[in-house]
């Protein structure tokens, strides 16, 4: 069963692609729960929950009345047609975590008729899922944002850091570029070395920084900081842009 949190027609508020028109589908589900990121959710039935941003699509326990049950591609697929669209549109797929479906027969029937179609596909991924292009060719059309996460998460080092899955899938999609969560707090904790011991796994692949928050407030305060590191590393800073405009809000 696929598990389709929210879907929205924005721009692409983060990584190479920022400020491209795009439409979301957010996927329900992951495998980590990154409550290092201390962002806080009061869930429907009251019950506040820790991690990400996107908590509410992670944690299925106390969101799960948010969470709609998709059984065919075509259900995905005619979400396109709710929105007044431009041809061949860039369409994101995240989370949550996506690639936790990656190797769900309806899922790819989906990124197939989404190809065929002429859209762009990026992934925003954790990195630590590994996805198998000769059984599943469509995922060489894809692009994966590999959103790979730092001791900041608080998630075990086994866990998020899957230098095998990396090396896979920068090897072998269309294309694929390092994205890092960073708040001004970890910039001074040996945070070089830990990004050095992921791109390493395939150093040609772009690396974007971006700030962590959940808050316009949290991204600003967090943005100077980073930049500075961004401009001494050689690393491409990435804005939340999405956060920056609407700040808490969501769909957009």
């Amino acid at each position: 069963m696929i598990y389709l949190v929210e879907h929205f027609y924005s721009i692409q508020g983060e990584g190479r692609y920022v400020g491209t028109p795009s439409l979301f589908f957010r996927f329900g589900g992951c495998n980590m729960k990154c409550e290092g990121f201390g962002c806080l959710e009061r869930a429907p039935d009251g019950v506040g929950v820790l991690g990400c941003d996107t908590v509410y699509a992670v944690n299925k326990e106390h969101f799960a009345q948010t969470w709609i049950p998709v059984q065919e591609h075509r259900e995905l697929l005619s979400v396109l047609d709710l929105y007044e669209l431009p041809e061949a549109v860039d369409i994101v797929l995240t989370g949550g975590e996506p690639l936790i479906y990656a190797n769900d027969e309806e899922f790819v029937k989906f990124l197939e008729a989404l190809i065929a179609e002429g859209h762009r596909i990026t992934f925003e991924t954790n990195g630590s899922l590994d996805v198998d292009f000769e059984r599943y060719p469509v995922y060489k059309e894809c692009i994966f944002a590999l959103s790979v996460k730092l001791s900041n998460s608080k998630e075990p080092l086994a866990k998020r850091l899957r230098g095998d899955v990396i090396y896979n899938i920068a090897s072998n999609a269309k294309d694929a570029f390092f994205k890092f969560s960073i708040d001004r707090d970890s910039i001074n904790i040996a945070l070089e070395d830990e990004i050095e011991s992921i791109v390493i796994h395939s150093p040609q692949t772009k690396v974007y920084c971006m700030p962590i928050g959940g808050t316009k407030a949290e991204v600003e305060a967090n943005t100077e900081p980073l930049i500075e590191f961004c401009k001494a590393k050689g690393y491409n800073f990435s804005d939340r842009l999405h956060i920056r405009i609407w700040d808490a809000n969501k769909g957009v």
